[in-house]
Order: C-alpha cells, then sequence, then structure tokens
C-alpha cells in the first residue's frame, strides 16, 4: 500500500486522469489526486508516516522530497496498533505553521465539515489554588510565639485561643497559573446540506447561518435546493436579516460569500 499510494506522487495521477476521463467522463476530481499528500512538502523538508494495517507489521515510510523514499519495518515495533501518524519537519521559513491559531484557521477554513473528527492540541493556562507552604510555616512560628508568651503572661485566653485555631485549621493557600495541554475537537459543525430539507431543523440551520458568518441574529430566509442534471449539486442560500453596514462601499469589490465544498472539503 505505501509503495503503491506514496511511492509517486499520485497513484491516480495525471495519465491515470486523462484515460479515465477518456473512458468514463467522470470529472469527479476531490480525492482522486495523490497530490493531496505531497502538498506538504511546501511546507516541510522532511515527512515520516508511520502505519499498521491489520495484516502486517508496522511500517515506516520516509522521504525528503527529493524523489526517492525508504519503506522499512519499524524497529520499534507495534506502537500504533492501529492507523497512521505522519510526522514532518516543518521548514525554517513556514514555522507560522506551527502556530495554533494559524492550524485552527485552516482547520476552520477547508476541514470544518469533513466527516472524521479533528482534534488539534491546544495549550492553556488557568489559575488554581494549591498549598502555601511558607505562609503554613510562618503560621506554625507565630503560634509558637504565641503559646510561649501565653505561659510567661499566665492570662486566661481560652476563649481567645478557640477562635484563633478556628483560624488556622483553615489550610493556607496561594493562587498559581498552570499550563496544560490538551485536545480540542475542532470540526464540530455537520454538513446539512447533503441532508434532505425535511430532516433539518430550524435550529440546526440557524446554527450552521451563525458558525459561517459569525452573526448573532437568525438569518431572515433559507432556501435549501437540490439540482439535477449534467451537474449535481446541493445548495442552501441564506438572507440575513441585516444588510452589512459598510454594504455600498464594497460595490465595486468582489464578494466572496458563495462557497463551494466537494465532499465536503472547502473549494
Amino acid at each position: 500500500d505505501l509503495m503503491n499510494n506514496l511511492g509517486t506522487i499520485a497513484k491516480s495521477g495525471t495519465s491515470s486522469f486523462l484515460e479515465k476521463m477518456a473512458k468514463e467522463g467522470d470529472m469527479n476530481l476531490i480525492g482522486q489526486f495523490g497530490v493531496g499528500f505531497y502538498s506538504v512538502y511546501l511546507v516541510a523538508d522532511s515527512v515520516t508516516v508511520v502505519t499498521k494495517h491489520n495484516d502486517d507489521d508496522q511500517q515506516v515510510w520516509v522521504s525528503q522530497a527529493d524523489a526517492s523514499f525508504t519503506i522499512s519495518k519499524d524497529p520499534r515495533g507495534t506502537t500504533l496498533g492501529r492507523g497512521t501518524k505522519i510526522t514532518m519537519k516543518v521548514k525554517e521559513d513556514a514555522t507560522e505553521y506551527l502556530e495554533e491559531d494559524q492550524l485552527r484557521t485552516l482547520i476552520k477554513r477547508y476541514s470544518e465539515f469533513i466527516n472524521f473528527p479533528i482534534y488539534l492540541q491546544t495549550t492553556k493556562t488557568e489559575e488554581i489554588e494549591v498549598p502555601d507552604e511558607e505562609a503554613e510555616a510562618e503560621a506554625a512560628e507565630k503560634k509558637d510565639e504565641e503559646e510561649k508568651k501565653e505561659d510567661d503572661d499566665e492570662v486566661d485566653v481560652s476563649d481567645v485561643d478557640e477562635e484563633e485555631d478556628e483560624k488556622e485549621d483553615k489550610p493556607k493557600t496561594k493562587k498559581i497559573k498552570q499550563t496544560k495541554k490538551e485536545w480540542e475537537l475542532v470540526n464540530q459543525n455537520k454538513a446539512i446540506w447533503v441532508r434532505p430539507a425535511s430532516e433539518v431543523t430550524d435550529d440546526e440551520y440557524n446554527n450552521f447561518f451563525k458558525s459561517l458568518t459569525k452573526e448573532f441574529d437568525d438569518p431572515l430566509e433559507k432556501i435549501h435546493f437540490t439540482a439535477e442534471g449534467e451537474i449535481q449539486f446541493r445548495s442552501i442560500l441564506f438572507i440575513p436579516k441585516k444588510a452589512p453596514s459598510d454594504l455600498f462601499d464594497k460595490l465595486q469589490t468582489k464578494q466572496n460569500n458563495l462557497r463551494l465544498y466537494v465532499r465536503r472539503v472547502f473549494i
């Protein structure tokens, strides 16, 4: 599988595509080209693919985009269980693609409606309470000094002691900032346009509209239809409640309010 799918630029490359077009006239491009994988070399110097098939040992495919590659049995054994892991060594001038916000933007723009879940490792800082050992030590030292002074003065301070003990029983704490990493599901929205209009609720339409436009209001109206002919497609048209404030300022500029998805991938 590694030889067939990653051994050349594309298993179903240009020549295969042209042959298929001549025989079948199939214009369904998305998913037919293996070139999508090789686009990693726009940002990476080296790529390592570790994969495990149910009926084979775990294999490692490595290439530096120099028209050569190596495939070998993974000396670490079966670390994946099953599945594939891709590791890229990013170019020095492409480190922006290691930033969380940039990755989130790319996923949201192009792969928001992909069927399988896409998780992004995020870094979050939160404030937590922890025991304050220094304050505890100071409190204990202060208590010893007060007890010694009370013994010297021989004064009846039992009521005061009880109140002080109640205060001291509460552990001393302090707030610190802690950084932790966690996996966040990025593509939570569903491609409602692939479903029959009769099965989609108003709430789903409204939430879908807001997620696309970042509007707070529900749409004024919507049209959900399917067109069939030489080209088949499903479409949802939304009319917002309010016109944008800069509508007349953009009369001469190109608008990008039409979004085309093929196999749920943004084109």
